[in-house]
């Protein structure tokens, strides 16, 4: 009798174990969901983080060092705004030491101005493939758009290079009455975009990339020591207004190798403060060939020394090698060699001018930068106007100028020119000596002998060498 009595008490007992087993797993399953419940709340409680996005590391890089623009988020589209990750990936490069900033090739990026900025910690490099392409319109730039499209500012020892394309866009700049109709409006200021400037920066290398339909000029640097370009195309229409190729100004050291220049203005503009520049193995046309100045405008100093111009070939070109200044200038340009040049179909293959002038007409002035210690050396080919023209200034010739190996022939034969003026080499007021062989024969004539080997100089001479005193030496 007993047995039977506990049995009721043993089931009623194992119902309660299995009933309480049954809640304990119930509320650890329970438990389990919640936490995975709460995991999305807690990635979207990052303000930097867009909904739905997973956080990023601060720096988002490919590999240690390497920023993809990508990875910062551009879209490569060729339409929307990619300004904010090219600026995004400059400044992670420039944080680490020998960073880098991949543009993928396949993709074009359209950039709005922009300032990159240094110093960086060490080495940068852009690694440019695919291309980049500034606003189309004129009235999509910014109101406050600087005078340039990308700037690079106080950067040192930095390297862009690629097989990729800067694309500046300039067809809308370069129509004069688009231009003018958005400066009435004030959708933009007076001047007209460059495409690439580097300011107050050193040690800087620019080799294998395409700059293409600038605004402007194409590639400038400005006040900048220790520049480097090599094997780089730029290219925009002949007749595409002001758009230099490369332009230098207060710039030393300079070396522009190895690359093909077609432009509506100077394949090369070398301006004041430029020093120990070398040019060679370059390929011009269209374009108005290699040029120093125009210097000395409105009665300002000029200097510039040191310049070799070597190994060049011209197809088309206005002029070949050329100095030009404003009249009223001051300053010094000297110490200039201009050799194996190559002219083809060239209107004046040598030229300087001190009566340079843009306008329709320009006031006489007595003043002018004094030039002197130019060699052109084995000048060759074919002209379309006339072989050489050496105009210098009344109060201030031209001194130490050397024609060596000069052989220039009309490119239609002599029965192509309209005057027999045009077959002549002109020159005025320059001092200097000539040597064969010398075509056509005129360029044997064409110089004053100065002696100043045996101490005679011209008297204004004289007066103009004071302008020595005013250019750092």
């Amino acid at each position: 009798m007993k047995t039977m009595k506990s049995s009721p008490l043993l089931a009623i007992l194992l119902c309660v174990i299995i009933v309480a087993a049954a809640i304990s797993t119930i509320s650890v399953e329970g438990r389990k969901h919640h936490v995975k419940k709460i995991k999305p709340k807690h990635r979207r409680h990052s303000k930097n983080t867009p909904t739905g996005s997973p956080a990023p590391a601060p720096y988002p890089s490919t590999h240690e060092g390497v920023f993809d623009i990508l990875s910062f988020g551009a879209k490569g589209d060729g339409v929307s705004d990619d300004s904010k990750a090219l600026v995004g990936a400059w400044k992670a490069a420039c944080e680490v030491a020998g960073g880098k900033i991949e543009i993928p090739a396949g993709k074009e990026f359209m950039v709005k101005p922009v300032t990159l900025q240094g110093p960086c910690k060490e080495e940068t490099v852009i690694q440019i493939e695919g291309t980049l392409v500034a606003p189309g319109k004129i009235g999509s730039w910014p109101k406050s758009s600087l005078f340039q499209w990308l700037n690079f500012k106080w950067v040192g020892h930095v390297t862009i290079q690629g097989s990729g394309t800067f694309d500046a866009r300039g067809f809308n700049w370069w129509n004069l009455d688009t231009y003018q109709t958005h400066k009435r409006n004030k959708y933009i200021p007076p001047m007209k975009p460059t495409a690439l400037r580097f300011y107050a920066s050193d040690n800087v290398t620019v080799r294998d990339i395409s700059i293409v339909n600038s605004p402007l000029c194409h590639l400038k640097f400005d006040n900048s020591d220790g520049v480097r370009v090599n094997n780089i195309t730029i290219s925009s229409p002949e007749n595409s207004p002001n758009t230099d190729g490369i332009h230098l100004q207060n710039t030393r050291n300079v070396e522009i190798q190895h690359s093909n220049i077609a432009c509506g203005d100077d394949c090369v503009s070398i301006q004041t403060g430029s020093s120990n520049v070398h040019i060679h193995h370059i390929s011009c046309g269209p374009g108005h060939g290699i040029s120093i100045g125009g210097l000395g405008k409105d009665k300002s100093v000029a200097c510039v020394s040191d310049i070799i111009v070597e190994d060049i070939s011209l197809q088309n070109t206005l002029a070949g090698v050329r100095i030009k200044t404003w009249q009223g200038g001051l300053g010094v340009v000297k110490n200039l060699t201009f050799s194996n040049i190559q002219v083809t179909d060239v209107k004046v293959p040598i030229v300087i001018d001190q009566y340079y002038c843009d306008k329709s007409k320009c006031k006489n002035q007595t003043g002018a930068v004094s030039i002197s210690g130019v060699k052109y050396n084995n000048i060759v080919g074919s002209f379309t106007v006339q072989p050489v023209r050496i105009a210098c200034s009344n109060n201030v010739p031209c001194m130490d100028v050397d024609l060596l190996d000069i052989r220039l022939r009309p490119s239609g034969g002599i029965r192509g020119l309209q005057t027999h003026q045009q077959q002549q080499a002109l020159c005025w007021n320059s001092y200097g000596k000539t040597q064969g062989p010398l075509v056509p024969s005129s360029i044997g004539y064409c110089l004053k002998k100065s002696n100043t080997g045996r101490g005679y100089y011209p008297k204004r001479f004289i007066a103009s060498s004071s302008h020595d005193k005013i250019c750092p030496s």
